[in-house]
């Protein structure tokens, strides 16, 4: 049996819109992955990815994974708690276009719970403009966290684009 999948495409094109979740407890943190590490990225695409069915990195060797995040476009950020990794997302920045895309996003299954997405989602934003973007954008579809599109829509971001796929 095929299964109808939902993707939508979102943007947030002026800071002026942005809604954000301010952090909570000073527990938590959010850092530059410096040096870039793609066992890092690695782990977390697997970790977070299995529950989403993100499976085309899946077949990737090591120098796929190598290549992948020494891009000097990519910018990998990780959520902590204390000293502990709690989830991350990736910026895709494009310098000539000024836009950043959250490629990857989110957070270890045992952090689930904790009102954590919202305040990952505002630091993914701001630092998106941070970089310099005029253009901030993503892609989620049915297959992700059950709140992942009404964070996106919570935090100012608009539907753009969307289509449905038979997977």
């Amino acid at each position: 049996m095929k299964e109808k999948i939902f993707r939508n495409y979102l943007e947030l094109k002026s800071f002026k819109n942005f809604k954000e979740v301010k952090k909570f407890s000073d527990e938590y943190s959010v850092v530059l992955a410096d040096p870039k590490d793609f066992q890092l990225n690695k782990f977390f695409y697997k970790n977070i990815g299995k529950n989403c069915q993100w499976i085309d990195r899946l077949v990737w060797t090591d120098l796929n994974w190598t290549k992948y995040v020494s891009d000097e476009k990519l910018f990998t950020y990780i959520l902590k708690y204390k000293d502990e990794i709690a989830g991350y997302f990736e910026l895709l920045f494009n310098k000539d276009t000024k836009e950043a895309e959250i490629a990857y996003f989110g957070i270890l299954e045992e952090y689930f719970g904790r009102k954590l997405g919202g305040y990952l989602l505002s630091e993914a934003i701001k630092f998106s403009f941070k970089l310099g973007c005029t253009r901030v954008w993503v892609h989620t579809c049915s297959l992700d966290h059950k709140h992942a599109l009404y964070n996106y829509l919570s935090r100012g971001m608009k539907i753009f684009k969307s289509e449905t796929l038979i997977k």
